[in-house]
Parts: structure tokens; C-alpha cells; sequence
């Protein structure tokens, strides 16, 4: 097998306040690999929440990519992968060395994903929520009316701004605006315990009839969580307290909902196995991703099904999304049906006039190949 990464900037069509930053770009890392004439693909995005700068992405995308080249086909170097303890990689790592791999045994089986998975598996596709930031109340107001009238029937609002009552008003004003949407609220581990036990209850009277609230406090303390979780008139998701299985094992029954990322867990394998760690114990399941590509998110988009909740939207902040392939834009996201994950790259002629794209990676990205 051969294996080589490339670099590419992913700009978002308007910067995303959430409590703890303002992010109006990220580096995506892509993987590819190759066997018999035919490709692989997986995506890493940085995150200085997780500490993945570029430049350690692309060392350790390298390191992994050293590693693949030694196995003869890509489905021995997936059961290699599976066998490494946890923690040898970091999650967003791993899972795009697993993507890139699944992708390409799909393709060798002409199997899309989640039938390589589960024979049995019927095409998934599943409601998204749509992101609208921390912004002032009249501002989200008209970015939910525009939602709604795309087609998204679920709205995840971001709080945790310095004065709680803005983030009252921006909720209120989400509601009023798509009065028949399901709304989700985030603020990212914002809140004090105090606080979210103050604010809470008014997130959940009519005036916003908030359906569920992530990870409302600061991470660190999944004991408090859960306590939180007890008594919330509100389902509490937990986010930034849920990395990998263990975390999600400590909380499985105690909150609500635990929001699996394939970045945070270590991709799909790992989501799976934290997906049947919570079944019947109470707490569901919700998909959710950072801001990255379509190819980024398609491996989640696989597992669609399993989720009570769906987060999909991360490439439908870009500007440009250099991939397609798993909708989104009517509030839906959906598998093609092509094997593997069933995206391509597009191409400069396709985004000039709708000619279709190629199999490899074309452009003038930064690469590094690995022979």
C-alpha cells in the first residue's frame, strides 16, 4: 500500500462564536490510501481544544502513514488498527486512518459503508440540526427563519455568553422565529452548576421549549454532571465530559444522552462499540462532528441510524466544502450509496459548470507522499 497526506485551509462562510472561542478558519489534514489502483480517504481537522495544532496532525498522520505502508492490503492494516491499545493515537487521528482505510475496503467489496458494516443495513439518512452561534437575539432570529425555511427542523443554539440573559433572549428569539423546530442549546461547559441550575428551568418553559441541553457545565467533574442530570428539567447531554468508552461508561444511565464525535472516540469501530455500551441503559445517543469537510463527516453519516439526536452540519458552515456527497443543505444528510464512504473531491471544472470530479485528489493543496 502507499499512503500521503495533504494539507488544505477550511474557511467558514461566517466566523462561529461559541463560549470559549471564535473560530472563522481550521486546517483539515487528509489522508489517502492506495492499493491496486484504487483510493482511500480520511480527514483530521485541528482543534486547540484537543491540542492538535497543524503541525502535529501532519506528524502523526505521517507516522501512521509509515505504519499502513508495511501491511499488504488495507484490510490486514484495519485489523491492525482495531488491535492498538487506546490512547496510542489520538481519536481524530485514528479516525481518519480508519476512514481512509474503510473507505478503501468498500470500494475493494463495492460495498458503501454502512453495508461493509452491516449487511443488513438499509441506506441511512437522518435529520440534522443546524448551528446558529452566539450572535445577538434579532441576528439569530433571522438565521433561524431562513433555517426553518430551507428545510431544517432541528436548530442547536450556542450559549454561555457573559451576561446569561442574552442567552435567554437569543433562545426566545430562535423559538418565536421556527415556532415548529426542535431546539438543542450548547453552551460548551460554560455554565457553573449554580447556574445552570438557575438557568435551566427558564430554557425549558414554552417561551423556548429547549428539547435538550449539552454538556451545560464545565467539563472535569462527570459526578456533577450526572447530579445536574438527576434533576434537570432538561435532558442533559454530556459532550466535552464523553471522550472515549470509559468516560461514556461512567455516565451510561445518569444523563440523558451522550454526543459521540468520531474525532473525540477514535472513529467508527469505537462509536459502535460505545453505541452498544448504551443499549438499555437510558441514555441515548446523539452524532455529533466538528466544523470539517464532507469527508470528514461522511463516516458519521453512516451510523445515522443508531442516533436519537443528529449533529451532521460541520461542512455546511464552510464556505466551500472541497468534497460532496452526503447532502445536508435541505436539513437532511444522507449516504450516496457508492461504496465506501461515497463522496469525491470536487473539481475546479465541476464548481465552474458541473463537470464530475475524478477519483484522486487534485489541486494545489501541500502533499507529503509516503512510498
Amino acid at each position: 500500500m502507499k499512503a500521503s497526506q495533504r494539507t488544505v485551509r477550511l474557511e467558514l462562510a461566517e466566523p462561529l462564536r461559541i463560549s470559549r472561542s471564535t473560530m472563522a478558519a481550521r486546517d483539515a489534514v487528509w489522508l489517502t490510501v492506495e492499493h491496486a489502483g484504487q483510493y482511500g480517504h480520511g480527514e483530521a481537522v485541528t482543534s486547540g481544544y484537543y491540542g492538535l495544532d497543524t503541525a502535529t496532525l501532519q506528524r502523526l498522520l505521517h507516522q501512521a502513514s509509515r505504519d499502513l505502508v508495511h501491511h499488504t492490503d488495507p484490510e490486514s492494516a484495519l485489523s491492525a488498527l482495531r488491535e492498538e491499545q487506546p490512547g496510542h493515537r489520538p481519536g481524530a487521528v485514528r479516525a481518519a486512518v480508519e476512514s481512509a482505510l474503510l473507505d478503501l475496503c468498500g470500494k475493494r467489496a463495492g460495498l458503501a459503508l454502512h453495508r461493509l458494516l452491516d449487511p443488513s443495513s438499509p441506506l441511512p439518512f437522518a435529520t440534522t440540526a443546524r448551528t446558529v452561534g452566539i450572535v445577538p437575539a434579532e441576528r439569530a432570529a433571522v438565521r433561524a427563519r431562513c433555517l426553518a425555511d430551507s428545510g431544517f427542523s432541528v436548530i442547536k443554539v450556542k450559549a454561555g455568553s457573559q451576561d446569561p440573559e442574552d442567552d435567554v433572549a437569543r433562545v426566545r428569539a430562535v423559538r418565536a422565529a421556527a415556532p415548529a423546530a426542535r431546539l438543542l442549546l450548547d453552551p460548551n461547559g460554560a455554565w457553573t452548576v449554580a447556574r445552570a441550575r438557575e438557568l435551566l428551568p427558564r430554557f425549558a418553559e414554552p417561551e423556548a421549549a429547549v428539547e435538550a441541553v449539552e454538556q451545560p457545565i464545565a467539563p472535569g467533574d462527570p459526578e456533577a454532571l450526572a447530579r445536574l442530570a438527576e434533576r434537570s428539567p432538561l435532558p442533559v447531554i454530556a459532550d466535552e465530559d464523553a471522550v472515549d468508552h470509559e468516560d461514556v461508561r461512567r455516565l451510561a444511565g445518569r444523563v440523558q444522552g451522550v454526543n459521540v464525535k468520531l474525532a473525540k472516540c477514535g472513529g467508527v469501530h469505537a462509536a459502535l462499540r460505545i453505541a452498544s455500551l448504551l443499549e438499555g441503559s437510558g441514555t441515548d445517543l446523539m452524532l455529533g462532528c466538528l466544523t470539517a469537510s464532507t469527508l470528514g463527516l461522511a463516516p458519521a453519516v453512516h451510523l445515522a441510524d443508531r442516533a436519537r439526536w443528529i449533529d451532521l452540519d460541520g461542512h455546511l458552515l464552510l464556505a466551500h466544502d472541497p468534497w460532496t456527497g452526503i447532502g445536508g443543505a435541505d436539513g437532511v444528510v444522507r449516504t450516496s450509496g457508492r461504496p465506501g464512504l461515497g463522496v469525491r473531491r470536487r473539481t475546479t471544472a465541476e464548481e465552474a459548470g458541473g463537470a464530475k470530479g475524478n477519483e484522486g485528489i487534485e489541486g494545489g493543496e501541500r502533499r507529503e507522499d509516503v512510498a
